[in-house]
């Protein structure tokens, strides 16, 4: 594959469908695409959307779940020169409204029927005077919605426009977790870049069944998902709801080779009921990453789910997805304690408050600077200069600890570091520990308001099948094992704790619920 930095999405599609023809590219129950329909298909809906009155760099919105439609869309539109805009699946109309208004994209790509929800409907009641089509995926029948298939057709008189490496691809929105959400920009070339060295760098090639739990509006589903399958020829199979029994039966199936995701999908597999009754021994490729990761689940990984190569990496939206990688030879505990060292044409540095950067083994926040940093934040020009500096450095707003060798263990959030009697206490440390005791499965903690100490840890428990626990013998351990000031003091043993459609832990969640 041709890996110039000028290569684009639309040209890489066309690439592979010359190299790779009629060898199977998506795969769901409801369809198969091969490389061919995905070039043939993508060019259909392009020339329909650009009858539709779609310009070059108009914004395009996907709402939907993972689908071999998505992709289908998300290809068309930017061959057409749009720029997609991924909305997460778990947000409710005025959520959803927000982030079109805030792109003013112009057509909608969504569906109607979708975990009991329609989310047209979602949408009626919401201003949106930006948007001019609505298009169902799913091709129900909604009035004043056009279907996908209506896009189908060959309109050959239409020229696609010509995109390069430098214009735009997608614009991402961050969680809004800490304020309103801003739209992450990304071009084709960076996108092409990032993971066509990810994928290379993880043994991905065209033998691999690519199972895609990851939701195609993260990029960790669409960039790291079906992007990179389609750049190394796999087969990528999309998975629009996570069941931990139905993913194992997949793998059986389907002889699933690659399957990435956060460290919550490895612990739902290995504690269900279903593991051990069903062959999984085509599984090969595991990524995961989370600022905490126990040590035995790496070690479980490898010896109980088979993964031959596991890389622990550190990214974020506004580094295309991707600043850090473990290699596959690190052992168990570097995989688990850190996320890697920077990948290739990326600078990482750990700066104090003042902005000095910190020696070798000190905490301090992480800066990023390289080919893979957002040009900044869709119309939002004060928040792109709060986050990239002059000199073209990232500041994340995550705390992380660079070694020696020049890896990176993110010790936390910036914002969910709480502090207890002047100490500064990071939660992704004490649930480390935490996950070190025996009976622990999964733990999430907190700061809450403690009238001496200021602040003060509150840790959520959810148990491995079987055991049991309580806080009169739990709290004897924590004080055994790790600091004073970093010891819970308050447990609640929790049958599962609020993720989001990536698999993350919703610490604010917890915390309105405190």
């Amino acid at each position: 594959m041709n890996t110039s930095l000028t290569l684009t999405i639309p040209e890489l599609i066309k690439q592979q469908a010359l190299q790779h023809g009629q060898r199977e590219a998506l795969v769901t129950e409801q369809s198969v695409i091969t490389f061919k329909d995905l070039e043939l298909i993508s060019t259909h809906v392009a020339t329909n959307l650009i009858h539709l009155g779609l310009n070059q760099g108009d914004r395009v919105a996907i709402w939907a779940p993972n689908m071999n439609e998505w992709v289908l869309a998300a290809t068309g539109a930017q061959k057409a020169g749009g720029v997609i805009v991924p909305i997460n699946t778990r947000m409710k109309g005025k959520e959803a409204a927000y982030i079109l208004n805030n792109s003013q994209a112009r057509i909608l790509f969504s569906v109607s029927q979708f975990l009991d929800l329609n989310y047209f409907n979602l949408l009626s009641n919401e201003e949106l005077p930006y948007l001019e089509h609505q298009i169902a995926l799913d091709d129900s029948a909604v009035e004043g919605i056009s279907s996908f298939s209506s896009l189908l057709d060959s309109i050959k008189s239409i020229d696609l426009p010509i995109v390069k490496g430098e214009d735009l691809a997608d614009i991402i929105f961050t969680s809004g977790t800490t304020g309103k959400p801003k739209g992450v920009m990304s071009t084709h070339a960076q996108n092409i870049q990032v993971f066509d060295y990810w994928s290379k760098y993880i043994g991905l090639n065209q033998n691999d069944n690519y199972l895609i739990v990851n939701p195609f509006f993260h990029t960790f589903g669409y960039k790291a998902g079906w992007l990179a399958s389609v750049m190394r020829g796999a087969t990528a199979y999309p998975c629009a709801v996570f069941d931990a029994d139905r993913i194992i039966s997949m793998i059986h199936e389907k002889k699933i080779s690659m399957l990435p995701g956060p460290p919550t999908l490895y612990q739902s597999i290995l504690t269900s009921d279903k593991l051990g009754h069903v062959d999984i021994s085509s599984l090969r490729l595991g990524v995961t990453g989370a600022a905490s990761i126990p040590i035995q689940l790496i070690k479980d990984m490898k010896e109980q789910l088979g993964f031959e190569t596991i890389i622990t990496a550190y990214g974020l939206t506004e580094s295309t997805g991707v600043v850090t990688m473990c290699t596959p030879e690190d052992d168990y505990e570097t995989i688990a304690t850190t996320s890697g060292c920077a990948i290739a044409g990326v600078e990482v540095k750990c700066v104090d408050e003042d902005g000095e950067t910190v020696v070798a083994g000190s905490p301090g926040e992480i800066l990023v600077r390289g080919f893979n940093v957002t040009r900044g934040y869709f119309n939002n020009p004060e928040a792109t200069s709060e986050a990239i500096d002059e000199d073209g450095w990232l500041h994340t707003g995550d705390i992380g600890i660079l070694d020696a060798r020049g890896y990176i263990k993110i010790t936390d959030r910036s914002k969910d570091m709480f502090i207890v009697g002047g100490f500064n206490a990071y939660p992704a440390e004490i649930e480390n520990i935490l996950c070190d005791h025996p009976a622990i499965s999964q733990a999430a903690v907190i700061g809450i308001d403690d009238e001496r100490m200021g602040e003060v840890a509150k840790a959520f428990i959810i148990l491995k099948p079987g055991e049991s626990l309580s806080t009169e013998t739990l709290l004897p351990w924590c004080k055994e094992n790790m600091a004073n000031y970093k010891v819970p003091r308050d447990i609640e043993f929790v049958k599962d704790l609020p993720t989001n459609a990536a698999g993350k832990v919703m610490k604010y969640v917890l915390k309105d619920g405190s």
